[in-house]
Formats: structure tokens, C-alpha cells, sequence
């Protein structure tokens, strides 16, 4: 068995014989296998993977460790024959990771095993990367940067939001890209004080705020930027906005350290926003984990008590919004440490881009 794994069985709850994981993320992590279905059956003797005629070969190739479990129409009478031969009596299951449908089909066929719920347990482990995954995540930032950075260059009034949000996407697909970690945010004018916009035909005009935000997927992993500027102009009440949002998140790269709370770590910048006059005007929280999810494990927002781990990808993301004005906000990636922050985002920081 890998690491991970050996983990994982340490990590279950006294009683438990072993555990089922579903969640596409969390079976990648585990095992290595990247097909759409499948599940893991670990225990602390076996690993095995359970899926159909489609990922034979694949889980052959990409998870040597696993044992694989055929499975030719339905997967619930493969778990309950698998359970059965391994004596298990007491098994955990994701209870995040699948519907009630299924769980009621899984409890309907394992009926002599008893189903335990479990939340997070591979997610905890996720949440503290190795140097493979935070390799990965650096190229996946090096490539947002690089599109981001070329786009702020070539931007032009009268450009659309999806004629931006297209052109970076084909910058990343073709430099490096396996995918888009999520789809691209490109919020002009009124637009910007959606924090989660979605991109339209509007064309975006000269001196109106312009929030980016995009990310690209390599081996896996996410990358998340978001950069914030005015085309050609910006007035003063701009210009006040974004320096405020910039302060407040340089201040919290400077003083995030492991160990402290994500509601201490948000704290850091919601203190230098509401203290500007802007309480109300940010809205969600001032970051997330980034790894095979574009958000995971931990939290850093007004309700996230859990402490922030060393080695973890944070993303540092405040921003401000004004209805029918539009917003800002500014997101580097940075990599959680006992004395600080490793910043990962390269991009620059920049309030107006020339737009000639």
C-alpha cells in the first residue's frame, strides 16, 4: 500500500474494518486512477478498485497497487460479494460523495455490513500537499500567470467579457493546460460586484472596473488568479477601492502563518476593509484550499475555526463590491509555512492596464 493509503487506515475511527471512497478526488489522490466511476475498497490488509469494462486497462496502467474488481453491470452486488469475502461487518462510506439514492441502493445490497458515515477524512489529508503536488500546482500557476499577463497587455475597449474569457482559455490550452480549473470569470462594469459572475456579450468599456478571475488544471491540479483593473482609466473612487483590497491582502500574506484560525487569517484583511468604510461590501471569505479541487480543505473566512496547516495551498482573495458599480477583487496563491507565506501567483498587481 502507498502512503496515502497507509494514512488514510490510521486516520479511520476505532471499529471501523475499513472504508469506501467514491469521490472522484479523493479515489485520484488515493490511487492514482482518474476514471469517472469507480470505488476504492480499503482495509487495513487490502486495496482494491471496484469499476467497469471502460477503465480495465486504465486502472492497470494507473494503479498498479490496486487490485482490480470487475465489474460487469451494477457495482452495489460486486461491493456486497467483495465485503462478504473480506468478513467486513462495520465499513465507512463518504457520505459526501454520494446521493441518497445511492446510499439506500448500497444499503439495500450490503445489508449484513453495517454503512458508517465519515466526513473529511481524505479531504484532511489532501489538505497538506507533498512536493509532487505542490510542483504541479506551481506549473498550473505559472500558466494562469502567463495568460493573465498576456491579456493585460492586449486588452481593448469595445472587447466583449467572452471574447476575453475565450482568449484565455486558448492561451492556456495551448501553453500547457490540460484544462481550465473552472470556467473563466470575466465581469465588467456593474458585473464586477457579482463575486461569481457569468460572462455575457457585454463589451467592455474604457474606466469601468474589469474583474478576472480563471485558473488552469495540470496533472490534476488547480491554479486560481484573480486579477482586478480599469482599462485605459480609472477615477479616484476606483483607485481607492483597489488600493484598499490591495492592502488588505498584502497585509494578510504578511501575517498568515500555520497554525492560526481561518477566522484569524480573514480577520487579517476584514479588519483593513470595514476599517476603509466598506463593512458589508465583502461578502464571502478571504480564502480556500487549492489542489485537485479548485476549492478543498482548509477554509479562511468568518466561520472557518479550523487552523490553517503547514504545507497547505491557501488561496488570499478580499474583495470589495458595489451594486450597480461593480468591484474588486485580488487573489494570489500561496503556499501556508510555520514562519509565513510562499507567494506562488507571479502576476502583477496593476489598477490601470493600457488598453492601446
Amino acid at each position: 500500500m502507498n502512503q496515502r493509503v497507509e494514512d488514510l487506515i490510521q486516520a479511520l475511527e476505532p471499529g471501523l474494518e475499513g472504508i469506501l471512497i467514491s469521490s472522484p478526488e479523493n479515489r485520484r489522490y488515493l490511487s492514482g486512477f482518474t476514471g469517472s466511476a469507480g470505488v476504492l475498497i480499503i482495509t487495513p490488509e487490502t486495496a482494491r478498485l471496484a469499476t467497469d469494462f471502460r477503465y480495465y486497462e486504465q486502472v492497470r496502467q494507473q494503479a498498479p497497487e490496486f487490485e482490480l474488481v470487475e465489474v460487469s453491470q451494477r457495482v452495489e452486488p460486486v461491493l456486497a460479494r467483495e465485503l462478504a469475502a473480506l468478513g467486513l461487518e462495520r465499513i465507512g462510506f463518504e457520505s459526501a460523495a454520494i446521493t441518497h439514492e445511492t446510499y439506500e441502493r448500497w444499503r439495500n445490497a450490503l445489508s449484513s455490513v453495517e454503512l458508517v458515515p465519515t466526513t473529511g477524512l481524505v479531504e484532511g489529508l489532501r489538505a497538506v500537499k507533498d512536493e509532487s503536488e505542490l510542483a504541479a500546482i506551481a506549473e498550473a500557476v505559472r500558466i494562469a500567470d502567463e495568460a493573465i499577463e498576456q491579456m493585460m497587455d492586449t486588452i481593448r475597449p469595445g472587447m466583449t467579457e467572452r471574447q476575453v474569457a475565450w482568449d484565455l482559455e486558448v492561451y492556456m490550452r495551448t501553453h500547457g493546460a490540460e484544462a481550465l480549473a473552472f470556467t473563466t470569470i470575466v465581469a465588467a462594469g456593474p458585473h464586477a460586484a457579482m463575486s461569481h459572475a457569468v460572462v455575457t456579450e457585454r463589451p467592455i468599456q474604457r474606466g469601468e472596473p474589469v474583474v478576472i478571475d480563471m485558473g488552469a488544471r495540470v496533472e490534476g491540479y488547480c491554479s486560481d488568479i484573480t486579477r482586478s483593473f480599469c482599462v485605459g482609466e480609472a477615477d479616484e473612487r476606483y483607485l481607492q477601492v483597489w488600493n484598499t483590497v490591495l492592502e488588505a491582502q498584502l497585509a494578510a500574506e504578511d501575517q498568515i502563518r500555520a497554525g492560526m484560525t481561518g477566522i484569524q487569517a480573514d480577520a487579517i484583511a476584514r479588519d483593513i476593509i470595514y476599517g476603509a468604510g466598506y463593512e458589508g461590501r465583502f461578502g464571502h471569505g478571504l480564502g480556500h484550499g487549492v489542489g485537485l479541487a479548485i476549492h478543498e480543505e482548509p477554509r479562511a473566512g468568518m466561520t472557518a475555526t479550523g487552523v490553517l496547516p503547514a504545507q497547505t495551498v491557501l488561496t488570499v482573495e478580499p474583495g470589495i463590491y458595489i451594486p450597480g458599480w461593480g468591484g474588486v477583487r485580488i487573489e494570489d496563491m500561496v503556499v501556508v509555512g510555520e514562519e509565513g507565506c510562499r507567494i506562488l501567483t507571479g502576476a502583477r498587481k496593476q489598477a490601470v492596464v493600457p488598453g492601446q
